[in-house]
Parts: structure tokens; C-alpha cells; sequence
């Protein structure tokens, strides 16, 4: 998720021929927007993860999970693995988990299977892994909520990817813009296939799950978009009546899902550039807070992050993103209001408002940072907690699954 977008539109309705080929319902002849194709992994920013833009499935889908989450719409997000969860990825992502918890059904996941789409370090990844889930705890994602798991400990996620691989044209993906530059920098030869298809695996994580909503941020609304129309695609091609005389229950096959938009302000840019967010893949370790780090080099870096020479702080001014953006991670991190933080800060300089800002970052993350040390001292937890929480995923997880392999046709197990 810390990645900066970069634009390149299709237009679907020219590239997918059901739009014109098909007899549909008025309710379902809904224009198709444009869409933004640099689809990016979840991530923190999260994501990390971390994608995602739609509208209601028009036909009723049948409700997976327990009685108690009946009345109660269902929302994914996951972070990859990184093992050093940033600042952006908190406010960005994780925190407005801890909200949405009580007020929706949730899945949280560790996108281990999208952490391999680039070279990796091999002996880090179950590590990273477990620190993941383990900050997620801290966090304050409450596991009597919200389902905690691996990605990769639920096989439905690679067996429903690579039913939707079969649905999705090669062009969709030919002209994602990431692909065509890691693959034109390292060269063909050094880029996996997977970087080309992880987008059919991010919507095999959404719509595993009979997803309602996905957290997005503002600037990646259009992420979703692909999973989506692949939902819409699939609906298509094997639901409704086709998939009744095949013995289903007919109707949509997938719930297309709709973005979460989360609070303005959510978006942390990186402390050496206000202009890019903040990102792990970022060279310098000075451009971002990450979760575990100490005072000091909180301290540090809080004062050594770029500023700028004109007098006092103020929000929204385009000629000074580096001074909104640490408004607004004071502004977040100490639950005040907009309006609150430029009154007192609107006279300040940058030596007055370092400190202020250095403190109320430590007495945040203190808590978070405590918690983290007693969770990772109690693997037997951590196990019992994600084995938990795959079990229920894949009690969702598998009706779906079987529900596209019977709409597809396939010989019942």
C-alpha cells in the first residue's frame, strides 16, 4: 500500500464484449465507468494490500457466516507482511479497523501469497509474517470481532484464483502500469508471472468472502475496480439461469463489492517528500515512523523530516504539503479536530512544534509497542489465534468456492 499511483485509463465497456453481447435487466445496464488499471497488492498501506470501487450484485446472494453476523455487512482488508508496519499504514489502514470491528462483520488478513509476487527474503517470511499479525493485535483488532488470519492458511484463496484466471482477459492485464515498469526495468526474464496476475488473486481475497465493502483510501477507489467488473464478469458468464440448471441456486455467484472510504486525513505521506506517501520500499528508513520504533528514533526523525521557511503552521496549502501532512498525523494521533489543531498551532514555528508533535507520537505508540512484547512472548496465542481465525474464513470461504466450481461446471467432489 505505500506506493505512489500513477494514471492509465480503459474503458471496459470496448474491452469485454458482455456488455453488448448480453440480454440484461435496465437496473443492470448501468454505464461503466472508466477505469484506473494501476491495480496495486494490499498492503500498508492497508497497504500495504493493501485495491478496490462498485455496486450492489443485482440478484440477492446467499448470506455466509453465522446468525449472529446476519444484520451486519461484511467488510476485507489485509497488509503484507513487511515486518515493520509504518505510521501509514496505521492511520492508513489499521486504525479504522479497530472502529469498523463494532459496527461490521470483519476479516483481517496477512497477504503472505502477494508478498512473493517480487524477490523476497525467503528466511523472513514466516517471521515478518507473525510480527504482522502480531501488531495487528496491538493494535487493538479484537479477535471476539473480527477474524485474524494468513492468506496463504486458506487454500480457497489460490483455488478461486486461478478459477477467475480463466475469466480474465490477458489485456485487462497487459495494461497495468506496474507490471509494464518492474517488468521493462528488471527485464522478462527476471519477472515472475506472478506480477502479472496478483490482481486475479487480490479479487479471489474480496470476493472469496461475499465481500459488502473493501477499505480503500481516497486516492485508490479505482483499485477496486478490477475485482469488480470480474465479479460482474463471472455473474455473467456462469450465474444466473445457467448456473440454475446446473443444480445452484442461480442468481449472482459473487456480491460485488463497494469502497470504504475511510476519514479524511488517513493518507500519511512520507517525511522526506510531502508530496509521496508514506512506504516501506522508500530507501530511507528516515521517511517513515514505523510502529516499533524507539523514542529516539522517533525523536530523530521528527526532527530531521523536511519542513519548510514560512511562518507558522496552517492545513491545506498547496504550497506546503509537508506542514498538512504533519498537522495531520498530530491531528490523528491525538483525536483532536481539524479546526482544533490550526488554532493551536497556527502560531507555532517548526521548533515549537517538533517536540509537541515527537511526544504525542511516543505516548501513542507506547501502548502499541507494550502490547506487541507480550503477544510475540506468547507464540501459543499468536498460534491459536490465526488457526482461529482461517477456520472461520474458511467456513465463508469454502461455500463460495464450491458455489463457482458447481457454476463452472465442474464434477462435484
Amino acid at each position: 500500500m505505500g506506493r505512489s499511483l500513477l494514471s492509465q485509463f480503459l474503458n471496459l465497456s470496448n474491452a469485454c464484449p458482455r456488455f453488448t453481447s448480453c440480454s440484461i435487466s435496465t437496473k443492470s445496464q448501468r454505464a461503466f465507468p472508466v477505469i484506473h488499471r494501476n491495480y496495486l497488492p494490499v498492503a500498508g498501506g492497508v497497504s500495504s494490500h493493501k485495491c478496490y470501487c462498485s455496486v450492489s450484485a443485482p440478484e440477492p446472494t446467499v448470506s455466509e457466516g453465522s446468525s449472529s453476523s446476519i444484520n451486519r455487512k461484511r467488510i476485507v482488508s489485509g497488509v503484507q507482511p513487511t515486518g515493520s508496519i509504518h505510521l501509514g499504514n496505521y492511520l492508513g489502514a489499521i486504525k479504522n479497523w479497530v472502529s469498523l470491528q463494532d459496527k461490521y462483520e470483519t476479516l483481517f488478513f496477512i497477504v503472505d501469497l502477494h508478498a512473493i509476487t517480487l524477490p523476497y527474503d525467503v528466511q523472513q517470511l514466516s517471521k515478518a509474517t507473525r510480527d504482522t499479525a502480531a501488531l495487528y493485535l496491538a493494535c487493538g483488532v479484537d479477535t471476539s470481532k473480527a477474524s485474524v488470519f494468513v492468506q496463504s492458511h486458506v487454500r480457497a484463496h489460490v483455488e478461486l484464483m486461478w478459477l477467475l484466471s480463466s475469466a480474465t482477459p490477458i489485456g485487462w492485464l497487459n495494461r497495468m502500469i506496474q507490471f509494464k515498469e518492474k517488468s521493462r526495468k528488471a527485464g522478462d526474464d527476471n519477472v515472475g508471472v506472478a506480477l502479472l496476475t496478483y490482481p486475479v488473486l487480490m479479487a479471489s481475497d474480496i470476493l472469496l468472502y461475499q465481500s459488502d465493502l473493501v477499505p480503500v483510501g481516497e486516492d485508490q477507489k479505482q483499485h477496486l475496480e478490477l475485482t469488480r467488473e470480474l465479479a460482474e464478469r463471472v455473474n455473467h458468464l456462469y450465474g444466473g439461469r445457467k448456473w440454475k440448471k446446473l443444480g445452484g441456486r442461480g442468481g449472482s455467484i459473487f456480491k460485488v463489492p463497494e469502497p470504504l472510504i475511510p476519514p479524511a486525513g488517513a493518507r500519511v505521506m512520507s517525511l522526506t517528500d510531502g508530496l509521496s506517501k508514506m512506504s516501506k520500499s522508500a530507501p530511507s528508513d528516515q521517511s517513515r515512523i514505523n510502529l516499533l520504533d524507539s523514542k529516539d528514533a522517533i525523536a530523530n526523525k521528527i526532527k530531521r523530516c523536511k519542513t519548510d521557511s514560512f511562518p507558522g503552521l496552517e492545513f491545506d496549502n498547496a504550497d506546503r504539503p509537508e506542514c498538512n501532512n504533519l498537522l495531520s498525523v498530530y491531528q490523528i494521533i491525538t483525536n483532536k479536530t481539524k479546526e482544533e489543531v490550526a488554532l493551536e498551532c497556527r502560531d507555532m514555528n517548526w521548533g515549537t512544534f517538533k517536540p509537541i508533535l515527537t511526544d504525542a507520537l511516543i505516548d501513542h505508540l507506547h501502548p502499541i509497542q507494550k502490547r506487541y512484547e507480550e503477544i510475540m512472548s506468547d507464540t501459543g496465542y499468536l498460534d491459536q489465534v490465526l488457526a482461529e481465525g482461517a477456520s472461520k474464513a474458511a467456513d465463508i470461504a469454502d461455500v463460495t468456492l464450491s458455489n463457482v466450481y458447481q457454476a463452472m461446471g465442474f464434477l462435484k467432489r
